[in-house]
């Protein structure tokens, strides 16, 4: 399924209640961080819109929404590379959405172990 997010999102099965408290940003879609679940190692940065929230709570595989190709992605389908979903939650503002998961593989389309390993900035001290 493809569509494309905007300020209405498409018909999706997440919990209204759910839904009703997320807040989204013009594009209707909100950051997803994803962190290792038992070592907080943070692996990575994706979109979600209510769809692709949905489809991560209810198949145990996080699922994103690609900004620049405009669909959803499982990760892991193609690569290899899977995250099994071990939590999801909101942060204070639901404005963001935390998934803790198992990490089979890199996470990033680097190939590296994470997408915040390859850039250090230096503090100016």
């Amino acid at each position: 399924m493809t569509s494309t997010p905007g300020a209405t999102p498409p018909a999706s099965s997440l919990d209204p209640a759910i839904a009703a408290r997320l807040k989204r940003g013009a594009d209707g879609l909100v950051p997803a961080i994803a962190q290792q679940y038992d070592t907080g190692e943070v692996l990575m940065l994706g979109w979600m819109d209510d769809e692709a929230l949905h489809r991560t709570l209810t198949t145990g595989r996080c699922t994103y929404w690609s900004r620049s190709r405009q669909e959803y992605w499982v990760k892991g389908d193609t690569s290899g590379h899977v995250q099994h979903v071990r939590s999801v939650a909101l942060d204070c503002d639901a404005d963001t959405v935390l998934v803790k998961v198992d990490q089979t593989g890199a996470a990033c389309h680097t190939g590296d172990r994470t997408c915040f390993d390859a850039d250090a900035l230096s503090l100016g001290k």
